[in-house]
């Protein structure tokens, strides 16, 4: 069946409904530095490993096959606020994770940049129409809003989602389209071929008025009508003007092109908690297109794979959110499932500091995530990092964080989930200050740089591995 949708591909943005920006928006690029200066402030008594390591065995031994065998994908999920949309921290463990161990996929992408939001590069999304979005941080629950923190709607029976890849080392074979309830109401299409359609349409000739010109002079000239003149330019009488230009309409034609995109969706596959397209030769770039019979379209995420082994890394972020904002939406939950993920690290808690949640009620919703994330993925291992050192109002420091890190890491073995320590990794909150001279934090003390949030991701991947070669060290 072909889908013939009569629209030449001016690419809109989405417009999104939001009514205020979060005050821990990221900023990427606040302070640009040439190299990191590594000194005492980020090593002095800190021990660079994961605690309670034996939570996430089995992430171990799948990775341990992994890099011997070279048989399997590991997928791993990161989820956080706003440091995790930017894919800064996640994005720099995804490229040396992958490095290290072969590339799976990118993992789980959303069109962040149509929400009018920041994501990472690798995907540019282009859109034919404008969409309704709404995100996690705002209680609606009249919203679909699942995997991707953020809903994305439309009613429109002729909308176009180009997704193409900017990098080509995230071309893939495999795609997913997440959808509430797993409804069909989204196909595919791997090619979009420009069908151009021939009219004739009435020739129109401009003529510039001359000095001493009338309009029977000039309607002789064409040979048509002074009425068929005036009409065709709006006057009222018979007096023009020298130097202005009249349109003449004339009985000949001239072939008018039109010019409309023709798409054929592709065959997909019924999944449990998706519908899948899957390629044989890797694919940079294909459409989402409405699925004929629905009458309303929503977007939860895409997840791209590629046919090979390897690291699949998806980061899941919201600006501003909180574990609180992902335990309004148990749809959330419910398609985590289509991630498959082995390992799933949490990394909230500033927005929760920043709102002065007292430790217990922070933990207790920390706990209450963890559960939910078990409930519907079993086999999923965890990994909390704490949140970093920051300061409030630019000079206080934020006792909250530590009082976290503290919890999560007295806790972990308890609760059986792993831990990596992110705020003594960074120097505690006495290295704020310093951090921020040597430009690893923006101007606020609450995010990081660019070079920050890179570092962070450094600095877990060498815990990671570090806690890796121990354990097999000692089999």
């Amino acid at each position: 069946m072909q889908i013939k949708i009569g629209i030449i591909f001016a690419f809109l943005t989405f417009q999104l409904g939001f009514s205020q920006i979060d005050s821990l928006e990221v900023f990427q690029d606040e302070i640009v530095i040439d190299t990191i200066v590594s000194d005492s402030i980020l090593e002095q008594g800190y021990k660079s490993e994961i605690i309670n390591a034996k939570a996430i065995s089995n992430f171990y031994a799948k990775l341990n096959q992994l890099e011997k065998e070279k048989n399997t994908k590991l997928r791993i999920v990161h989820i956080g606020d706003s440091h995790i949309q930017a894919d800064l921290f996640s994005g720099k463990m995804r490229a040396m994770l992958q490095e290290r161990f072969g590339n799976g996929g990118l993992g789980f992408t959303f069109p962040y940049n149509l929400a009018k939001t920041n994501g990472n590069y690798f995907i540019k999304y282009t859109a034919s129409t404008t969409l309704e979005c709404s995100r996690n941080v705002f209680a609606d629950s009249t919203k679909p809003i699942g995997l991707s923190g953020i809903s994305m709607e439309t009613t429109a029976k002729d909308f176009a989602i180009e997704l193409l890849v900017r990098d080509e080392q995230y071309t893939f074979n495999t795609i997913k389209v997440v959808s509430p309830q797993n409804q069909r109401l989204i196909d595919l299409a791997t090619a979009s071929n420009e069908i151009k359609i021939e009219s004739a349409t009435p020739k129109v000739i401009y003529h510039k008025i001359k000095s001493g010109e009338a309009l029977s002079i000039i309607a002789n000239k064409y040979k048509v009508s002074v009425s068929a003149i005036k009409k065709a330019n709006g006057l009222y009488s018979n007096n023009i003007r020298a130097g202005k230009v009249l349109k003449i309409p004339t009985n000949e034609t001239e072939p008018k092109i039109i010019s409309r995109k023709e798409f054929i969706p592709l065959q997909l596959k019924e999944n449990a908690n998706s519908y899948s397209y899957y390629s044989s030769t890797e694919l940079e770039k294909i459409y989402l297109i409405p699925t004929e019979d629905a009458t309303a379209f929503s977007l939860n995420g895409i997840v791209l794979e590629k046919n090979a082994p390897g690291i699949v890394y998806s980061n899941i972020g919201v600006n501003g959110a909180k574990a609180s904002d992902y335990l309004k939406f148990p749809l959330f939950f419910e398609q985590l499932k289509v991630l498959e993920a082995d390992l799933v690290i949490i990394s909230l808690g500033t927005n929760e500091s920043f709102d002065k949640l007292e430790t217990q009620t922070y933990f207790e919703r920390l706990n209450q995530m963890i559960s939910a994330i078990r409930a519907q993925n079993p086999t999923a291992e965890i990994l909390v990092t704490t949140p970093p050192p920051s300061f409030w109002k630019r000079k206080y420091p934020n006792t909250l964080v530590e009082e976290y890190t503290q919890k999560i890491i007295e806790t972990a073995a308890a609760e059986n989930y792993a831990v990596w320590n992110l705020f003594e990794a960074l120097g505690g909150l006495q290295s704020v200050n310093k951090n921020y001279t040597k430009g690893l934090m923006a101007r606020d003390k609450v995010h990081y740089s660019k070079a920050g949030y890179e570092l962070q991701g450094t600095l877990f991947f060498e815990a990671l591995l570090n806690t890796y070669k121990q354990v097999n060290s000692d089999e």
